[in-house]
């Protein structure tokens, strides 16, 4: 039997172009967060840059040292036209350079990140998981009992949640596990008694310090599954393959999986974008429970007025969401047939 391998070749193009598309929109966004960064540090009332030069100066630093010294805190010089000292900031971007900490003096704030994003990653990770399992299950059942009672009650409960702000749901949350029944820990990531390392306690209260902020993000985003999941096995309960195994005799354990299976394609791609939005979300969630992650770092260098650690966190976020956008439309790629081929491209 012949192969065409001609026949795969517009199929790996068009994916190629997808990706292409997609990476090329992800660096235009990541280059306008990076330019709104540095407008923002450069138009901050006082220009705070040429004020840490002055500031040196007066200390008694020459002003090559000064010069040096200011480029290092936000990542260009203090002297220079508006254009080279733009290029030089997007350069030590480029480097990885985001400069050091104002609030923490002598920190890269590339530290400083990468000591928080633990504390957000994880922590959304596992409330999407857990939203993500818990919904889509609920959600067909609803949408294949979507007459009965148990249907409407589910669809009552998704609608609600739905409709609650992340922070609404962080506070409730807080008030009724740590004050009317405090079983749980109100803040941080883990109590300071227990030394850091592989064992039972300390494993035990980072679990502790992580299960309200991990259940607030899956309250958060369990309504939206359950709602997509019904309106899409709906969809799926009157395609025509719907039918023609009912009218073959399948069982009703068969039909649900060829519900739940078909059902469940389109959310795939949600899942990835979801993962964005809760790393949106972190700002508020993180600065409830007092939790050291991205979002409560941003917090902390907006109200310390520390640009460069400002800019480098909501670029990093920026970037996690912009890379959620593209797995999201590559997963979706993988998983159906009809976007490899073109038809949906």
């Amino acid at each position: 039997m012949k192969t065409h391998p001609a026949r795969g070749r517009p199929r790996a193009n068009a994916v190629t172009r997808r990706l292409a598309g997609h990476l090329a929109r992800g660096l235009a966004m990541i280059w306008v967060v990076t330019t709104i960064s540095f407008v923002i540090i450069r138009s901050i009332p006082g220009d705070p840059v040429k004020g840490q030069y002055e500031k040196l100066i007066e200390r008694g630093m020459s002003p090559d040292a000064a010069e040096r010294a200011t480029a290092a805190l936000y990542g260009f010089l203090p002297k220079g036209t508006l254009w080279e000292q733009y290029t030089q900031y997007l350069g030590a971007l480029l480097h990885g350079d985001f400069g050091q900490s104002l609030s923490t003096p002598g920190t890269e704030v590339t530290t400083l990140i990468g000591a928080a994003a633990k504390w957000t990653i994880l922590p959304v990770l596992g409330g999407t998981l857990l939203s993500f399992l818990l919904g889509v299950t609920l959600g067909v059942y609803a949408g294949v009992k979507r007459s009965g009672k148990l249907g409407d009650l589910l669809s009552i409960s998704g609608s609600l949640l739905h409709g609650v702000p992340q922070y609404v749901i962080g506070l409730l949350m807080l008030a009724i596990f740590t004050t009317l029944w405090p079983i749980l820990p109100a803040g941080g990531p883990v109590d300071v008694e227990f030394a850091p390392g592989f064992n039972g306690p300390y494993l035990a209260s980072l679990v502790q310090h992580a299960t309200l902020p991990v259940l607030t993000y899956a309250l958060a985003s369990y309504g939206g599954w359950v709602l997509a999941m019904k309106s899409s096995v709906a969809t799926v309960l009157g395609d025509d393959f719907i039918l023609a195994a009912e009218l073959r005799g399948l069982s009703r354990g068969v039909l649900f999986r060829y519900v739940a299976r078909n059902a469940i394609l389109p959310l795939f791609t949600i899942l990835a974008l979801s993962l964005g939005m809760l790393f949106g979300g972190a700002i508020f969630i993180e600065r409830i429970f007092n939790y050291p992650g991205l979002g409560l770092l941003l917090v902390n260098s907006i109200g310390a007025r520390d640009y460069a650690l400002m800019g480098g966190t909501f670029l990093v976020t920026t970037v996690a969401i912009i890379v959620a956008n593209i797995a999201a439309d590559l997963l979706y790629t993988v998983i159906d047939p009809r976007v490899r081929t073109g038809g949906a491209a």
